[in-house]
């Protein structure tokens, strides 16, 4: 009888993985990448409560958002000028995050409004090494599982100090930005930024871009 209470365990455990594996190579994904999407609903649940936001009202400043520009995923310039008059949400991401399922949230968000906003998404391997791939497997696990429309720019560094991406300096620097020196806690910490080019809001990973805040921010 011993016996049979650590065979149907062990049993069962084996099935569950093999589960596991076959689910994550049919959707293609790594088994951390799909375990995570498992994982992220409690682990948004526990930590929005803690999560920072940060507001501020808008600032005129001389060092122009609209000037900025960057590379998109496939190599095409990106020139911020082409962002002026509607509201902009810039979501630094990751692959092998427990919040890599944001990417699907991102994703309904635009679905939603994709002819009220922009949602620009720059991939960066700041947060121990979790975005390690090319901008071409970026690209091609961005697609294959969470369908991703939005712009997807070239992985870049995000945490200030050198090799900063000029996008995120301005977020980052009260000086350029006009208050905020917040910069991205984790992966998928998310920056609102106005119709008329100021920045308004931060707010960290945990909180949903669907969410009603992120929501009010963007349409307020």
């Amino acid at each position: 009888m011993r016996h049979v209470f650590i065979i149907v365990p062990a049993v069962l455990l084996f099935i569950f993985l093999c589960f596991v594996v076959l689910n994550a190579k049919s959707q293609q994904m790594t088994i951390r990448q799909y375990v995570m999407r498992w994982v992220y609903p409690a682990l948004t649940t526990f930590s929005n409560k803690k999560a920072k936001r940060l507001s501020h009202e808008p600032v005129d400043t001389s060092n122009d958002f609209y000037k900025l520009e960057a590379f998109k995923n496939d190599g095409e310039k990106l020139s911020f000028s082409s962002l002026k008059g509607k509201p902009v949400l810039i979501v630094n991401t990751a692959s092998n995050c427990g919040y890599t399922p944001q990417y699907a949230d991102l994703q309904k968000l635009y679905a939603k409004y994709k002819d009220q906003l922009h949602i620009i998404a720059f991939p960066s391997n700041d947060f121990r090494n979790q975005e390690s791939g090319t901008d071409e497997a970026i690209a091609q696990f961005c697609k294959a599982n969470y369908g991703v429309e939005f712009t997807l720019m070239k992985k870049i560094v995000v945490k200030k100090g050198n090799g900063q991406h000029p996008v995120y300096q301005w977020l980052t620097d009260p000086k350029q930005n006009g208050w905020n020196d917040q910069a991205p806690s984790w992966n998928f910490s998310k920056y609102v930024i106005n119709k008329e080019g100021r920045l308004i809001r931060y707010f960290d990973p945990a909180v949903s871009p669907m969410s009603d805040e992120v929501l009010k921010a963007l349409f307020q």
